[in-house]
Protein backbone atom coordinates (compact mmCIF):
# COMPACT_ATOMS: atom_id res chain seq x y z
CA UNK A 1 0.00 0.00 0.00
CA UNK A 2 1.13 3.54 -0.70
CA UNK A 3 1.63 5.86 2.26
CA UNK A 4 0.35 9.34 1.44
CA UNK A 5 0.20 12.60 3.35
CA UNK A 6 -2.91 14.53 4.36
CA UNK A 7 -1.91 17.31 2.00
CA UNK A 8 -0.67 17.13 -1.57
CA UNK A 9 -1.70 16.02 -5.03
CA UNK A 10 -2.31 12.35 -4.20
CA UNK A 11 -4.91 12.95 -1.53
CA UNK A 12 -6.59 15.68 -3.60
CA UNK A 13 -7.08 13.11 -6.37
CA UNK A 14 -8.77 10.82 -3.86
CA UNK A 15 -11.06 13.61 -2.72
CA UNK A 16 -11.95 14.53 -6.30
CA UNK A 17 -12.08 11.05 -7.83
CA UNK A 18 -15.53 11.58 -9.38
CA UNK A 19 -14.07 14.28 -11.62
CA UNK A 20 -11.39 12.06 -13.13
CA UNK A 21 -13.61 9.00 -13.53
CA UNK A 22 -15.30 9.85 -16.83
CA UNK A 23 -13.48 8.92 -20.02
CA UNK A 24 -14.14 10.79 -23.26
CA UNK A 25 -13.88 7.74 -25.51
CA UNK A 26 -16.41 5.87 -23.35
CA UNK A 27 -18.81 8.80 -23.59
CA UNK A 28 -18.56 8.85 -27.39
CA UNK A 29 -18.93 5.09 -27.83
CA UNK A 30 -21.93 4.98 -25.53
CA UNK A 31 -23.61 7.85 -27.37
CA UNK A 32 -23.22 5.96 -30.66
CA UNK A 33 -24.69 2.79 -29.13
CA UNK A 34 -27.67 4.68 -27.70
CA UNK A 35 -28.38 6.36 -31.03
CA UNK A 36 -28.20 2.97 -32.76
CA UNK A 37 -30.67 1.40 -30.32
CA UNK A 38 -32.96 4.41 -30.66
CA UNK A 39 -33.03 4.01 -34.46
CA UNK A 40 -32.78 0.24 -34.88
CA UNK A 41 -34.13 -1.28 -31.65
CA UNK A 42 -33.70 -5.04 -31.38
CA UNK A 43 -31.35 -5.21 -34.37
CA UNK A 44 -28.90 -2.91 -32.61
CA UNK A 45 -29.11 -4.82 -29.32
CA UNK A 46 -28.51 -8.10 -31.15
CA UNK A 47 -25.58 -6.60 -33.07
CA UNK A 48 -23.79 -5.44 -29.93
CA UNK A 49 -24.56 -8.70 -28.10
CA UNK A 50 -22.81 -10.53 -30.94
CA UNK A 51 -19.89 -8.08 -30.90
CA UNK A 52 -19.29 -7.85 -27.16
CA UNK A 53 -20.60 -11.16 -25.81
CA UNK A 54 -19.73 -13.36 -28.78
CA UNK A 55 -23.18 -14.87 -29.28
CA UNK A 56 -25.77 -14.46 -32.02
CA UNK A 57 -29.35 -14.26 -30.76
CA UNK A 58 -32.73 -13.72 -32.36
CA UNK A 59 -35.22 -11.32 -30.73
CA UNK A 60 -37.12 -14.32 -29.39
CA UNK A 61 -33.94 -15.81 -27.92
CA UNK A 62 -33.22 -12.58 -26.04
CA UNK A 63 -36.15 -13.43 -23.75
CA UNK A 64 -35.24 -16.01 -21.12
CA UNK A 65 -37.76 -18.85 -21.41
CA UNK A 66 -39.55 -20.47 -18.47
CA UNK A 67 -37.78 -23.73 -19.35
CA UNK A 68 -34.38 -22.03 -18.90
CA UNK A 69 -35.41 -20.67 -15.51
CA UNK A 70 -36.65 -24.09 -14.37
CA UNK A 71 -33.49 -25.79 -15.61
CA UNK A 72 -31.34 -23.43 -13.54
CA UNK A 73 -32.17 -25.42 -10.39
CA UNK A 74 -30.73 -28.68 -11.74
CA UNK A 75 -27.19 -28.11 -10.46
CA UNK A 76 -28.05 -26.00 -7.41
CA UNK A 77 -27.95 -27.76 -4.05
CA UNK A 78 -30.77 -27.60 -1.50
CA UNK A 79 -28.19 -26.27 0.96
CA UNK A 80 -27.59 -23.21 -1.22
CA UNK A 81 -31.33 -22.63 -1.56
CA UNK A 82 -31.63 -22.76 2.23
CA UNK A 83 -28.83 -20.22 2.68
CA UNK A 84 -30.38 -18.02 0.03
CA UNK A 85 -33.75 -18.04 1.78
CA UNK A 86 -32.04 -16.91 4.99
CA UNK A 87 -30.48 -13.97 3.19
CA UNK A 88 -33.73 -13.09 1.39
CA UNK A 89 -35.50 -13.06 4.74
CA UNK A 90 -32.86 -10.68 6.20
CA UNK A 91 -33.17 -8.26 3.28
CA UNK A 92 -36.97 -8.45 3.25
CA UNK A 93 -37.31 -7.78 6.98
CA UNK A 94 -35.14 -4.68 6.66
CA UNK A 95 -37.11 -3.18 3.78
CA UNK A 96 -40.52 -3.99 5.20
CA UNK A 97 -39.62 -1.63 8.06
CA UNK A 98 -39.21 1.16 5.49
CA UNK A 99 -42.77 1.00 4.14
CA UNK A 100 -44.02 4.56 3.72
CA UNK A 101 -47.21 5.99 5.14
CA UNK A 102 -48.98 8.84 3.38
CA UNK A 103 -48.62 12.22 5.07
CA UNK A 104 -51.92 14.03 5.72
CA UNK A 105 -52.47 17.50 7.20
CA UNK A 106 -55.89 18.81 8.18
CA UNK A 107 -55.98 22.61 8.24
CA UNK A 108 -58.41 25.42 8.95
CA UNK A 109 -61.78 25.91 7.21
CA UNK A 110 -61.72 22.75 5.16
CA UNK A 111 -58.07 22.59 4.06
CA UNK A 112 -56.71 19.09 3.38
CA UNK A 113 -53.12 18.51 2.28
CA UNK A 114 -51.77 15.06 1.53
CA UNK A 115 -48.72 13.38 0.10
CA UNK A 116 -49.61 10.17 -1.70
CA UNK A 117 -46.78 7.64 -1.97
CA UNK A 118 -47.10 5.34 -4.96
CA UNK A 119 -44.77 2.66 -6.36
CA UNK A 120 -43.25 3.01 -9.79
CA UNK A 121 -44.97 0.94 -12.48
CA UNK A 122 -41.79 -0.66 -13.82
CA UNK A 123 -38.12 -1.03 -12.92
CA UNK A 124 -35.23 -2.47 -14.89
CA UNK A 125 -32.39 -4.11 -12.99
CA UNK A 126 -28.94 -4.44 -14.55
CA UNK A 127 -27.02 -7.50 -13.32
CA UNK A 128 -23.36 -7.74 -14.42
CA UNK A 129 -22.25 -11.20 -15.51
CA UNK A 130 -18.97 -10.68 -17.31
CA UNK A 131 -15.87 -11.06 -15.15
CA UNK A 132 -18.02 -12.02 -12.17
CA UNK A 133 -21.77 -12.72 -12.15
CA UNK A 134 -23.16 -10.64 -9.30
CA UNK A 135 -25.75 -13.06 -7.96
CA UNK A 136 -26.20 -10.99 -4.80
CA UNK A 137 -27.19 -7.93 -6.83
CA UNK A 138 -30.37 -9.73 -7.90
CA UNK A 139 -31.84 -9.87 -4.40
CA UNK A 140 -30.23 -6.62 -3.26
CA UNK A 141 -32.13 -4.73 -5.98
CA UNK A 142 -35.26 -6.77 -6.65
CA UNK A 143 -36.41 -7.20 -3.04
CA UNK A 144 -36.83 -3.48 -2.20
CA UNK A 145 -38.54 -2.95 -5.56
CA UNK A 146 -40.99 -5.79 -4.90
CA UNK A 147 -41.71 -4.69 -1.32
CA UNK A 148 -42.27 -1.12 -2.55
CA UNK A 149 -45.02 -2.51 -4.79
CA UNK A 150 -43.45 -2.22 -8.25
CA UNK A 151 -45.67 -4.35 -10.48
CA UNK A 152 -43.15 -4.99 -13.28
CA UNK A 153 -39.58 -5.89 -12.34
CA UNK A 154 -37.27 -6.65 -15.28
CA UNK A 155 -33.74 -8.05 -15.30
CA UNK A 156 -31.19 -7.57 -18.06
CA UNK A 157 -27.92 -9.47 -17.89
CA UNK A 158 -25.34 -10.44 -20.52
CA UNK A 159 -25.31 -14.03 -21.82
CA UNK A 160 -22.22 -16.21 -22.03
CA UNK A 161 -20.73 -17.34 -25.35
CA UNK A 162 -23.29 -20.16 -25.48
CA UNK A 163 -26.20 -17.77 -25.09
CA UNK A 164 -26.94 -18.84 -21.53
CA UNK A 165 -27.53 -16.87 -18.34
CA UNK A 166 -25.73 -17.80 -15.14
CA UNK A 167 -28.00 -20.40 -13.46
CA UNK A 168 -27.61 -18.84 -10.02
CA UNK A 169 -28.88 -15.51 -11.32
CA UNK A 170 -31.91 -17.28 -12.77
CA UNK A 171 -32.50 -19.29 -9.59
CA UNK A 172 -32.48 -16.20 -7.38
CA UNK A 173 -34.78 -14.37 -9.78
CA UNK A 174 -37.15 -17.32 -9.77
CA UNK A 175 -37.29 -17.45 -5.97
CA UNK A 176 -38.22 -13.76 -6.03
CA UNK A 177 -40.83 -14.41 -8.75
CA UNK A 178 -39.02 -12.18 -11.26
CA UNK A 179 -39.53 -13.90 -14.60
CA UNK A 180 -39.09 -11.12 -17.16
CA UNK A 181 -35.41 -11.54 -17.95
CA UNK A 182 -33.51 -10.54 -21.09
CA UNK A 183 -30.14 -11.66 -22.44
CA UNK A 184 -28.59 -8.27 -22.98
CA UNK A 185 -25.77 -6.37 -21.35
CA UNK A 186 -23.70 -3.23 -21.63
CA UNK A 187 -24.84 0.18 -22.81
CA UNK A 188 -27.18 -1.46 -25.37
CA UNK A 189 -29.21 -3.10 -22.58
CA UNK A 190 -29.52 0.18 -20.69
CA UNK A 191 -30.60 1.93 -23.89
CA UNK A 192 -33.21 -0.76 -24.57
CA UNK A 193 -34.66 -0.39 -21.06
CA UNK A 194 -34.75 3.40 -21.30
CA UNK A 195 -36.04 3.77 -24.86
CA UNK A 196 -37.86 0.50 -25.41
CA UNK A 197 -37.59 -1.94 -28.32
CA UNK A 198 -40.08 -4.37 -29.84
CA UNK A 199 -38.78 -7.13 -27.55
CA UNK A 200 -37.79 -5.13 -24.46
CA UNK A 201 -40.52 -2.67 -23.35
CA UNK A 202 -39.23 0.50 -21.69
CA UNK A 203 -39.19 0.92 -17.93
CA UNK A 204 -39.53 3.90 -15.60
CA UNK A 205 -36.26 3.44 -13.72
CA UNK A 206 -32.98 1.57 -14.10
CA UNK A 207 -30.98 0.37 -11.08
CA UNK A 208 -28.03 -1.88 -10.46
CA UNK A 209 -24.24 -1.89 -10.74
CA UNK A 210 -22.26 -1.98 -13.98
CA UNK A 211 -19.01 -1.05 -15.69
CA UNK A 212 -18.08 2.38 -17.09
CA UNK A 213 -20.15 1.81 -20.23
CA UNK A 214 -23.26 0.91 -18.25
CA UNK A 215 -22.78 3.88 -15.93
CA UNK A 216 -22.21 6.28 -18.81
CA UNK A 217 -25.34 4.98 -20.56
CA UNK A 218 -27.36 5.63 -17.41
CA UNK A 219 -25.93 9.15 -17.23
CA UNK A 220 -26.81 9.94 -20.85
CA UNK A 221 -30.29 8.45 -20.61
CA UNK A 222 -31.27 10.08 -17.33
CA UNK A 223 -34.37 12.08 -18.11
CA UNK A 224 -35.73 9.50 -20.53
CA UNK A 225 -35.76 7.27 -17.48
CA UNK A 226 -34.91 7.62 -13.82
CA UNK A 227 -31.74 5.98 -12.46
CA UNK A 228 -30.48 5.02 -9.03
CA UNK A 229 -27.07 6.73 -9.15
CA UNK A 230 -23.83 7.00 -11.12
CA UNK A 231 -21.63 4.45 -9.39
CA UNK A 232 -18.00 3.68 -10.13
CA UNK A 233 -15.58 1.04 -8.79
CA UNK A 234 -16.16 -0.18 -5.27
CA UNK A 235 -14.27 1.44 -2.39
CA UNK A 236 -13.54 0.95 1.29
CA UNK A 237 -12.15 3.26 3.96
CA UNK A 238 -11.09 1.73 7.29
CA UNK A 239 -10.60 3.77 10.46
CA UNK A 240 -8.38 1.88 12.92
CA UNK A 241 -6.08 2.40 15.89
CA UNK A 242 -3.39 0.44 17.73
CA UNK A 243 -5.97 -1.81 19.35
CA UNK A 244 -7.43 -2.97 16.04
CA UNK A 245 -6.64 -6.53 14.97
CA UNK A 246 -4.22 -6.35 12.04
CA UNK A 247 -5.48 -9.57 10.44
CA UNK A 248 -9.01 -8.14 10.26
CA UNK A 249 -7.81 -4.95 8.58
CA UNK A 250 -5.69 -6.84 6.06
CA UNK A 251 -8.48 -9.25 5.19
CA UNK A 252 -11.04 -6.48 4.63
CA UNK A 253 -8.71 -4.31 2.54
CA UNK A 254 -7.71 -7.27 0.37
CA UNK A 255 -11.32 -8.34 -0.07
CA UNK A 256 -12.16 -4.96 -1.54
CA UNK A 257 -9.30 -5.23 -4.01
CA UNK A 258 -10.84 -8.40 -5.48
CA UNK A 259 -13.06 -6.07 -7.51
CA UNK A 260 -11.54 -4.62 -10.68
CA UNK A 261 -10.56 -1.04 -9.93
CA UNK A 262 -11.43 -1.41 -6.26
CA UNK A 263 -10.07 1.21 -3.86
CA UNK A 264 -8.89 0.51 -0.31
CA UNK A 265 -7.78 3.22 2.13
CA UNK A 266 -6.58 2.81 5.72
CA UNK A 267 -6.81 5.78 8.09
CA UNK A 268 -5.00 5.02 11.31
CA UNK A 269 -3.60 6.70 14.40
CA UNK A 270 -1.10 3.83 14.73
CA UNK A 271 2.18 3.99 12.81
CA UNK A 272 2.85 0.38 13.73
CA UNK A 273 -0.48 -0.80 12.30
CA UNK A 274 0.21 1.10 9.08
CA UNK A 275 3.68 -0.47 8.88
CA UNK A 276 2.32 -3.98 9.41
CA UNK A 277 -0.52 -3.54 6.91
CA UNK A 278 1.76 -2.11 4.22
CA UNK A 279 3.93 -5.21 4.43
CA UNK A 280 0.97 -7.47 3.73
CA UNK A 281 -1.33 -5.53 1.40
CA UNK A 282 0.00 -4.64 -2.04
CA UNK A 283 -2.53 -2.07 -3.26
CA UNK A 284 -4.35 0.89 -1.83
CA UNK A 285 -3.41 3.81 0.40
CA UNK A 286 -2.49 4.41 4.04
CA UNK A 287 -2.83 7.78 5.76
CA UNK A 288 -1.44 8.42 9.22
CA UNK A 289 -3.70 10.54 11.42
CA UNK A 290 -2.63 12.27 14.64
CA UNK A 291 -5.97 11.47 16.24
CA UNK A 292 -9.38 10.00 15.45
CA UNK A 293 -10.88 13.42 14.74
CA UNK A 294 -8.40 13.82 11.87
CA UNK A 295 -9.40 10.39 10.57
CA UNK A 296 -13.08 11.36 10.73
CA UNK A 297 -12.40 14.60 8.88
CA UNK A 298 -10.61 12.77 6.06
CA UNK A 299 -13.32 10.11 5.91
CA UNK A 300 -15.99 12.79 5.52
CA UNK A 301 -14.00 14.43 2.72
CA UNK A 302 -13.61 11.07 0.98
CA UNK A 303 -17.34 10.28 1.38
CA UNK A 304 -16.67 6.59 0.68
CA UNK A 305 -19.03 3.87 -0.43
CA UNK A 306 -18.08 1.69 2.56
CA UNK A 307 -16.65 2.93 5.84
CA UNK A 308 -15.50 0.51 8.53
CA UNK A 309 -14.83 1.92 11.99
CA UNK A 310 -12.78 -0.79 13.67
CA UNK A 311 -12.29 0.70 17.13
CA UNK A 312 -13.83 0.00 20.52
CA UNK A 313 -15.68 3.33 20.47
CA UNK A 314 -17.04 2.86 16.94
CA UNK A 315 -20.57 3.94 17.85
CA UNK A 316 -19.49 7.35 19.18
CA UNK A 317 -17.16 7.92 16.22
CA UNK A 318 -19.96 7.04 13.78
CA UNK A 319 -21.99 9.97 15.14
CA UNK A 320 -19.41 12.30 13.59
CA UNK A 321 -19.65 10.72 10.14
CA UNK A 322 -21.70 12.80 7.69
CA UNK A 323 -20.86 11.23 4.34
CA UNK A 324 -20.70 7.48 3.67
CA UNK A 325 -22.79 5.03 1.68
CA UNK A 326 -22.73 2.45 4.46
CA UNK A 327 -21.01 2.48 7.86
CA UNK A 328 -19.85 -0.75 9.52
CA UNK A 329 -19.20 -0.66 13.25
CA UNK A 330 -16.75 -2.77 15.21
CA UNK A 331 -14.46 -5.71 14.42
CA UNK A 332 -17.25 -8.13 13.51
CA UNK A 333 -19.04 -6.05 10.89
CA UNK A 334 -16.92 -6.46 7.73
CA UNK A 335 -18.00 -4.89 4.46
CA UNK A 336 -18.62 -8.38 3.06
CA UNK A 337 -21.52 -8.67 5.52
CA UNK A 338 -23.23 -5.73 3.83
CA UNK A 339 -22.35 -7.06 0.38
CA UNK A 340 -24.20 -10.31 0.91
CA UNK A 341 -26.33 -10.91 3.95
CA UNK A 342 -27.02 -8.14 6.49
CA UNK A 343 -30.12 -6.63 4.89
CA UNK A 344 -29.55 -3.14 3.46
CA UNK A 345 -28.81 -3.10 -0.28
CA UNK A 346 -25.21 -3.14 -1.40
CA UNK A 347 -26.03 -0.71 -4.23
CA UNK A 348 -24.31 2.36 -2.77
CA UNK A 349 -22.86 5.68 -3.94
CA UNK A 350 -19.16 5.74 -4.86
CA UNK A 351 -16.51 8.26 -5.97
CA UNK A 352 -17.41 10.72 -3.23
CA UNK A 353 -21.05 10.97 -4.30
CA UNK A 354 -22.18 9.83 -0.85
CA UNK A 355 -22.17 13.58 -0.16
CA UNK A 356 -25.48 13.78 -2.01
CA UNK A 357 -26.55 10.26 -3.08
CA UNK A 358 -28.02 7.55 -0.85
CA UNK A 359 -27.92 3.80 -1.06
CA UNK A 360 -30.80 1.95 -2.65
CA UNK A 361 -33.88 2.02 -0.41
CA UNK A 362 -37.62 1.56 -0.62
CA UNK A 363 -38.01 5.23 -1.57
CA UNK A 364 -35.86 4.53 -4.64
CA UNK A 365 -38.87 2.68 -6.06
CA UNK A 366 -41.64 5.08 -5.13
CA UNK A 367 -42.74 8.56 -6.08
CA UNK A 368 -45.03 11.05 -4.39
CA UNK A 369 -47.96 13.18 -5.49
CA UNK A 370 -49.22 16.24 -3.63
CA UNK A 371 -52.97 16.30 -3.03
CA UNK A 372 -54.52 19.69 -2.26
CA UNK A 373 -58.17 20.28 -1.35
CA UNK A 374 -59.54 23.71 -0.27
CA UNK A 375 -63.03 24.86 0.60
CA UNK A 376 -64.31 28.21 -0.69
CA UNK A 377 -63.80 29.77 2.75
CA UNK A 378 -60.19 28.54 2.93
CA UNK A 379 -59.47 29.83 -0.59
CA UNK A 380 -60.83 33.25 0.38
CA UNK A 381 -58.26 33.48 3.20
CA UNK A 382 -55.28 33.09 0.86
CA UNK A 383 -56.82 35.03 -2.02
CA UNK A 384 -55.09 38.32 -1.18
CA UNK A 385 -51.55 36.97 -0.69
CA UNK A 386 -51.87 34.76 -3.76
CA UNK A 387 -53.08 37.64 -5.94
CA UNK A 388 -50.25 39.94 -4.86
CA UNK A 389 -47.52 37.41 -5.61
CA UNK A 390 -49.09 36.45 -8.96
CA UNK A 391 -49.31 40.13 -9.99
CA UNK A 392 -45.67 40.74 -8.98
CA UNK A 393 -44.67 37.86 -11.25
CA UNK A 394 -46.75 39.29 -14.07
CA UNK A 395 -49.05 36.27 -14.13
CA UNK A 396 -52.38 38.07 -13.86
CA UNK A 397 -54.39 35.17 -15.25
CA UNK A 398 -53.27 33.11 -12.27
CA UNK A 399 -54.83 35.66 -9.95
CA UNK A 400 -57.96 35.83 -12.11
CA UNK A 401 -58.38 32.04 -11.90
CA UNK A 402 -58.88 32.51 -8.16
CA UNK A 403 -60.95 35.73 -8.33
CA UNK A 404 -63.45 34.22 -10.76
CA UNK A 405 -64.60 31.87 -8.02
CA UNK A 406 -65.92 34.81 -5.96
CA UNK A 407 -67.89 36.72 -8.65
Amino acid sequence: MKLIKQTGQNIEKLYDRSRVARKKYVEEKVRAIIDDVRLNGDDAVIKYTRRFDGVRLTPRQMCVAESEISASFQNITPEFIGHLKTIINNVSLYYKKQLHKCCKVKGYDGVTLKEEVRPLDSVGIYIPAGTAPLISSVYMTAIPAIIAGVSRVVIVTPPDSEGRINPYILAVANLLKVREIYKAGGAQAVAALALGTKTIPKVDKIVGPGNWYVTEAKRQLFGYVDIDMLAGPTELVVIANRYTTTDFVVADLEAQMEHIGGLSILLSTSKQLIKDVRKRVANGYCIYCKNIDEAVDIANKLAPEHLQIMTSDAVSIAKKIRHAGAVFLGPYSPTALGDYAAGPSHVLPTMGTARFFSGLSLSSFTKTSHVIAYSKKALEKVRGPLQQVANLEGLVKHAESVNVRFK
